[in-house]
């Protein structure tokens, strides 16, 4: 009898181990998915404001993988920095 208590218990903690595995990993996926669903945002939102003040205003700034990357991590206030520095010669 004592064998077939240490199997269940066993069998009880391998089964807590499992589900609290089962809750970390998950609570992993949600706040990377969020992190991730925000930098695409950010980068949607801070494309289109590049392309309409590219339209509106013919500033003639380039999309390219420095501009992507830092609207992306940055959002819109890295558009108006990435604007100011167009204005003054600089681009990126």
């Amino acid at each position: 009898m004592p064998l077939l208590l240490s199997l269940a218990l066993g069998s009880l903690a391998s089964e807590i181990i499992v589900a609290v595995a089962i809750v970390v990993v998950v609570f992993i996926v949600f706040f990377l998915g969020r992190i991730l669903l925000g930098l695409l945002v950010n980068s949607i939102l801070g494309l289109i404001a590049i392309y309409l003040v590219n339209v509106l205003f013919n500033l003639g700034i380039q999309y390219n993988l420095a501009t992507i990357i830092i609207t992306a991590i940055f959002g819109l206030p890295a558009v108006f920095i990435i604007i100011i520095l167009k204005l003054l010669g600089i681009s990126i």
